[in-house]
């Protein structure tokens, strides 16, 4: 039996950063090169050339909780909000300055009222119209009894405190996808006030954006399997406008998945930082995180579950720029900063997960921008919330959130008091496509005799975002001004997206008119970006409307099916979905074809991040990223059997049977988290329409057998029991000591895959090579050196275990563990499980590198097992995967415990 002192006399020597190196995750290198180790909390910090940074204050530290807002007010205070505690207030010290700042908590109430009211998490502050405005994001309790809402605070005796709480506008909504941030509009007139998807949208005065929203989507829904968001239907995420005493609320766009911020130009042009969702990871419909351009009325295709449009949609708008995945949060113009020139026209976009900072180089293009992304700052980990350019010109900022570490930031220039206020404010370049797009969006919201005559000529305007506000503001005036001007259009282009209007703002009456329209366009005539847009066009007017009559449909189909399959993969996915609603003939067999040879295309959807730059900036998430690229889902593939499960008569026994084997072969890839759920949904859907006598053989061909009982996972041969816990090492010290007599072999080599010590670790010849082998680990390891690499893996992260951060000449940065290097180039691994994918960094190219403090290894991965599944693994492991170890023949057979 292995005592207490047996533990200690294990070899104790060797420093706990090659425990770290010997576990999950943290993996050897043949590094030569310097690197600079990881120092401060600012030394964390990838700055651009020329920049300083500050760290000025921990609220975690001084206990005042994790803050995610912030707001100057006319005194030139940082006012802040703990996540889920109150507001405070700080007096900053100048720039260069060791003073510490000066800290005040608000308690904010009525002095008449016995009971104060304690205002606080809020994810929203601004100071204005000498108020400061809050948005709460808050299911009431007694710590905080505001619930969720937008206020307005006041000092009405001048006494430097706010003693009035006027409640503006109630939202029902709190959480992370809850009520957000507020912000002054240009002409400082009015408020703008962003929430999420789980907010509901309270009822306005006025609509830019028409509120008859619908999915618009032939694709079959489907519910995220995991149950995220499947009560939350359209618009999802809004924008509204509203004055300063919150009188008049209107909407100004929707679509959203989860944008926190929002910010002006100098144009007075609107953007926000909207989020991805990261469970639909490697699906078709999937959208990274992304900077939008919201202009009025604006619509950007957020829908639950599989129902999310894609961003080619002329009935909404694209992106601005694609970011990649990550966590959005806030959202800045530079204006205000006193930088240096190049960072004028510049919007910088923060994200939470990987702790970046981007910059977007806006140039006019059109009616909108295009951008020039960069790396601005950087860290890791930096989990960034809010910041606000200050009356200095410095950048402040927050991390924190999810009560994470919290930390105050200041970033300067280093050339800043020679950088006069308000040298970055530009004269904004308005192009005659922008003057057009706002003068059409004055029709917007409201009925007027002029709006069709001037906005119908720009229905077929080059400029996709005129074409958008043109239809925009036909949509609001009466139907029975424009169907005529619709069903008798002569120019395709016209006809089209009027066809879009009428469809979205018609009733069921026209529905043959419109289809017998639409079939009068020379097809072959268009090209292939309004091809596309006609097919959508057939697809809103479809799901509202419904089958055409008979003779129609005949001749709807006849219009489309030739056309069946295209060239383009993009017109491909939208021609199947209209043949399988029209129940159209060999629809089947033609997509099957597809689905064997067609590769997925998405140009709108190309991130400015690739995936692999960020498995290693958060252990948390990179890990889930770097098994998904290992075996990524095929995308188009994915598309048209989900497509299929609709078809309900177009098949063969052979084509039933390529079809159900697909899902066999498919549940081997790995997407995001619901996508195996997704994909048993679309499979129980397809079921429906096999004969009766013939479910039980597509069941069991599709892959039955492989999933759990609820179909959104792969049955595993073990999966924890639990109930887990945090583990601490001191506990966890104490529960393995003295008890691993007698383990359970079999299910400690199960927790082992369970837990995914075998994507990075080889075990008797069992595993992956991406670390070190562990069948010797018993006999070089005490228990506490072990479990505390496993518990804490950032406690101690040598440079010969840790992957190193190289700071780009284009700013960027690149995260990787380096394999190799000779004279020219530096060979980096950035998928801990996948080490043979290499990719070169050339010498010349980098600036800098060091050493990243965070460990590869996930934190956490113990924390389902209960104790007697916790002393199996470490047996398992203190015996290098030899049944025959005397941890196990000690003392009888091995007990199977509970």
């Amino acid at each position: 039996m292995y005592t207490k002192k047996q533990w200690l006399k294990l070899p104790m020597t060797l420093a706990v950063l090659i425990a770290v190196g010997v576990f999950c995750g943290v993996m050897l290198s043949n590094r030569t090169a310097k690197h600079r180790p990881p120092g401060s909390k600012v030394d964390k910090l990838k700055l651009p050339e020329g920049f300083k940074a500050e760290h000025l204050y921990s609220p975690s530290e001084a206990k005042n909780g994790s803050w995610v807002s912030m707001a100057f007010d006319d005194k030139g205070r940082m006012i802040t909000s703990d996540q889920y505690g109150f507001l405070y207030r700080l007096e900053l010290p100048p720039i260069g300055s060791t003073a510490a700042p000066k800290v005040e908590k608000l308690i904010v109430g009525s002095k008449t009222d016995t009971a104060k009211v304690n205002m606080g998490a809020a994810q929203g502050l601004l100071y204005a119209f000498n108020s400061l405005y809050v948005v709460v994001n808050n299911r009431s309790t007694d710590k905080i009894p505001t619930s969720s809402g937008v206020y307005r605070l006041q000092d009405t005796d001048n006494d430097d405190q706010f003693d009035k709480v006027t409640l503006l506008k109630a939202t029902k909504g709190e959480g992370e996808h809850g009520p957000h941030s507020i912000i002054l509009s240009p002409d400082k007139k009015s408020l703008y006030v962003v929430a999420g998807n789980h907010t509901d949208l309270p009822a306005m005065d006025s609509y830019r954006l028409t509120p008859n929203w619908k999915d618009d989507n032939l694709f079959p829904l489907i519910k995220d399997p995991r149950g995220h968001a499947n009560d939350r239907m359209a618009p999802g995420g809004w924008i509204v406008e509203t004055d300063p005493e919150g009188k008049k609320w209107e909407l100004v766009a929707a679509g959203f998945r989860n944008p926190y911020d929002i910010t002006f130009n100098e144009a007075g042009d609107l953007f926000t930082y909207d989020s991805d969702m990261e469970w639909d990871f490697g699906q078709p419909w999937y959208r990274p995180t992304r900077v939008c351009h919201v202009t009025s009325g604006g619509e950007f295709g957020w829908r639950t579950g599989s129902g999310k449009w894609h961003p080619s949609f002329p009935d909404n708008l694209p992106a601005l720029q694609n970011i990649g995945q990550g966590s959005p949060t806030n959202l800045i113009y530079l204006k205000d900063a006193r930088f240096p020139a190049k960072y004028k026209n510049t919007l910088l976009a923060f994200d939470w997960s990987f702790g970046i900072m981007h910059a977007l180089h806006l140039k006019p293009n059109g009616a909108t921008y295009t951008a020039e992304h960069e790396e601005f700052i950087s860290g890791s980990p930096l989990p960034l919330t809010d910041g606000q350019i200050g009356p200095d010109g410095a950048l402040y900022f927050l991390t924190g959130g999810r009560r994470l570490e919290s930390d105050l930031y200041r970033v300067y220039h280093k050339d800043h008091d020679k950088i006069a206020a308000g040298t970055n404010v530009t004269k904004p370049t308005i192009t005659p496509e922008h003057k057009l797009r706002t003068e059409l969006e004055q029709f917007h919201a409201k009925k007027d005799p002029k709006a069709v005559a001037a906005a119908w000529p720009n229905l077929n305007h080059a400029d996709r975002f005129v074409r958008y506000a043109a239809r925009i503001a036909v949509e609001h005036q009466p139907v029975d001004q424009w169907k005529s001007k619709v069903l008798t259009e002569k120019d395709p282009q016209k006809l089209i997206y009027g066809a879009l209007a009428l469809a979205r703002q018609g009733d069921v009456s026209v529905k043959d008119e419109l289809y017998k329209a639409l079939i009068k366009i020379d097809y072959n005539k268009l090209p292939e970006t309004k091809q596309q847009d006609l097919l959508r066009t057939f697809e809103v007017a479809f799901f509202r409307f419904g089958q055409p009559d008979a003779a129609t449909k005949t001749a709807v189909v006849s219009y489309l099916n030739p056309h069946y399959p295209a060239k383009s993969a993009t017109t491909n996915r939208l021609y199947s979905k209209l043949l399988v609603f029209l129940e159209v003939p060999k629809t089947a067999e033609r997509t099957l074809a597809l689905l064997k040879n067609e590769k997925f295309e998405d140009v709108d959807n190309i991130p400015a991040t690739a995936s692999s730059d960020l498995i290693l900036r958060n252990p948390q998430y990179g890990l889930d990223i770097a098994g998904l690229l290992a075996k990524l889902p095929p995308a188009q593939q994915t598309f048209y059997a989900m497509v299929l499960s609709s078809d309900k008569t177009d098949w063969t026994p052979a084509l039933r049977d390529e079809y159900f084997k697909w899902y066999t072969n498919a549940f081997g890839y790995k997407g995001g988290r619901s996508y195996i759920g997704f994909l048993d949904k679309a499979r129980q859907r397809a079921l429906q329409y096999v004969p009766k006598d013939k479910f039980e053989y597509y069941n069991d061909l599709s892959g039955a057998k492989l999933l759990t009982a609820s179909g959104n996972d792969i049955a595993n041969a073990y999966s924890p029991k639990g109930p887990g816990r945090g583990w601490k090492v001191e506990e966890a010290v104490a529960m393995v000591q003295d008890s691993l007599q007698n383990r359970d072999f079999e299910r400690g080599k199960m927790i082992f895959s369970a837990v995914i010590c075998d994507k990075c670790h080889t075990i008797q010849g069992e595993g992956a090579d991406v670390g070190p082998e562990l069948t010797q680990l018993g006999t070089r390891f005490g228990v506490k050196d072990m479990l505390e690499a496993i518990i804490i893996p950032d406690k101690a992260v040598s440079d010969q275990y840790a992957s190193t951060i190289y700071t780009m000449k284009d700013g960027q940065s690149v995260l990787g563990r380096q394999m190799n290097e000779d004279a020219n180039f530096y060979y980096i691994a950035q998928n801990p499980f996948d080490s043979k994918t290499i990719r070169k960094l050339s010498k010349k190219e980098v600036t800098s590198s060091k050493i990243s403090s965070v460990s590869i290894m996930l934190p956490g991965l113990i924390n389902g097992l209960n104790p007697n599944e916790l002393r199996d693994l470490v047996a398992y492991l203190m015996s290098g995967g030899n049944k025959n170890n005397p941890i196990y023949t000690e003392n009888g057979a091995p007990k199977s415990g509970k």
